[in-house]
C-alpha cells in the first residue's frame, strides 16, 4: 500500500479507500466487517462513509467494528463521512444550513462511536443555504474539536473556487478535498473540476471507479446483464444504467483498452482501470466500493501497481470525451494558454 497527504493537510492516508455505500443493504454486518479487517490488513486507513449510506447503517456497522479493535488499528483509521441529504421528514431534515448539520454530525458521531471525525465532507452543493453559513459552521466544528478536516462531494468547478475563496477571504476551515465520480468512462471532471482542484489544492477523492462494474468486464455488448450484479438486478440504475452506456461506442472501446492492457500484465482489468485513476493528477486516494470480500482482495490488487506511459496513452487515447472545439477542445485550450514572446515554439 502506498500513501499520500490528504489534500493540502499533514494528514497520511493510503491511497486506496474503503468505500462503505454496500454496507448495510448490499453487504451483510458479517461481510462488511470481514472488509474492514481485509482492508487495514492490507494497509489500507481511509474509510469513506456516508450518514444517508443505508440510512444510518453503515455508520452504525463501522462503529461496532471500531469498537472491537484494538488502539493501535483505531489510531490508524482515517475516517470520513458525510452530510446533506436528508435522514427524516420536514424541510429541515437535509441540506447544508446550520440546523441540518448540526443533527447530521451530532448523529454520525453516535452512530460512529466516535468523538471526532478526522474529515467531514458536505455531500453536495445546497441553493438554499448561504455559503457562509455552511462555512460557518463547519469552522466552529473544526473549533470544538469535532472534525480535523473539512472536505466537499460532488461539486462543480466554480463551486469549488467560490467555496474555497470565501473560506479563505473569511479566515474559516477551508476544504482540503472533493470526492466526485471519476473513472475511465467519466473524464470529464477534467475539463474544469480537476483544474479548480489543481488551482485550490484539493486533493480528489473519487468514487465508482470502476464504472459500476462496467471497467470489470463483467457486462457484454450483446446481452442484457442479470443475475447477483447491480445492473442485473437492476438495468436501469443510476448513472451506470446499461441502456444509457451500451449505446455508446466509446464505452466498449474503453472497455476493450481495459482488456487488452489486463491481459498483457497478467492482472484483472478492475486493477487496470484502478492504477490508471490512482495516478491521475490531484488524486489522493481512489474509493473502493465492493460488494464481497473477494471483489475488494482483488480491487486491493492494484495496490502498488503502475501503469506505463504507453499503456496510460492507449487507455487515455480509447477514454477520451472528446470535447468540443470551444471552450473545452484544442482552439478553446489555445486561446487560454500562449508562449511567452521569443519562447520557442514546441
Amino acid at each position: 500500500m502506498e500513501y499520500r497527504t490528504l489534500g493540502r493537510s499533514g494528514c497520511g492516508v493510503s491511497s486506496l479507500a474503503l468505500g462503505t455505500m454496500t454496507f448495510g443493504n448490499e453487504t451483510d454486518e458479517r461481510g462488511a466487517h470481514a472488509q474492514l479487517d481485509a482492508f487495514v490488513e492490507a494497509g489500507g486507513t481511509l474509510i469513506d462513509t456516508a450518514d444517508v449510506y443505508s440510512a444510518g447503517v453503515s455508520e452504525e456497522i463501522i462503529g461496532r467494528w471500531l469498537g472491537d479493535q484494538p488502539a493501535a488499528i483505531r489510531s490508524q483509521v482515517v475516517l470520513a463521512t458525510k452530510g446533506r441529504f436528508p435522514m427524516g421528514e420536514g424541510p429541515n431534515a437535509a441540506g447544508l444550513s446550520r440546523r441540518h448539520l448540526s443533527d447530521a454530525l451530532e448523529a454520525s458521531l453516535r452512530r460512529l462511536g466516535v468523538e471526532s471525525l478526522d474529515l467531514y465532507q458536505v455531500h453536495a452543493f445546497d441553493p438554499h443555504t448561504p455559503l457562509e453559513e455552511t462555512l460557518g459552521f463547519l469552522d466552529d466544528a473544526v473549533s470544538a474539536g469535532k472534525i480535523a478536516y473539512v472536505g466537499l462531494s460532488n461539486y462543480t468547478g466554480w463551486q469549488i473556487q467560490k467555496v474555497v475563496d470565501l473560506a479563505e477571504f473569511r479566515g474559516l476551515a477551508r476544504p482540503i478535498t472533493l470526492q466526485p465520480q471519476y473513472n475511465l468512462l467519466v473524464r470529464e471532471i477534467e475539463w474544469e473540476i480537476v483544474p479548480a482542484c489543481e488551482s485550490t489544492g484539493l486533493g480528489l477523492l473519487p468514487w465508482s471507479p470502476l464504472g459500476g462494474g462496467w471497467l470489470t468486464g463483467k457486462y457484454t455488448q450483446d446481452e442484457r446483464p442479470t443475475g447477483a450484479t447491480r445492473l442485473g438486478e437492476n438495468p436501469a440504475r443510476g448513472v451506470e444504467a446499461y441502456d444509457r452506456r451500451s449505446v455508446v461506442q466509446r464505452t466498449w472501446d474503453v472497455i476493450d483498452a481495459v482488456q487488452s492492457v489486463a491481459a498483457a500484465r497478467g492482472v484483472t482489468m478492475a486493477q487496470v482501470a484502478l492504477a490508471w485513476l490512482v495516478d491521475r493528477p490531484m488524486v489522493t486516494a481512489v474509493i473502493l466500493g465492493a460488494r464481497t470480500l473477494e471483489q475488494l482482495r482483488d480491487n486491493l490488487g492494484a495496490a502498488g501497481l503502475h501503469l506505463s506511459a504507453e499503456e496510460t496513452a492507449q487507455l487515455d487515447a480509447a477514454s477520451d470525451p472528446a470535447p468540443a472545439d470551444y471552450p473545452y477542445g484544442g482552439p478553446g485550450r489555445e486561446q487560454r494558454s500562449r508562449l511567452l514572446e521569443g519562447a520557442a515554439r514546441s
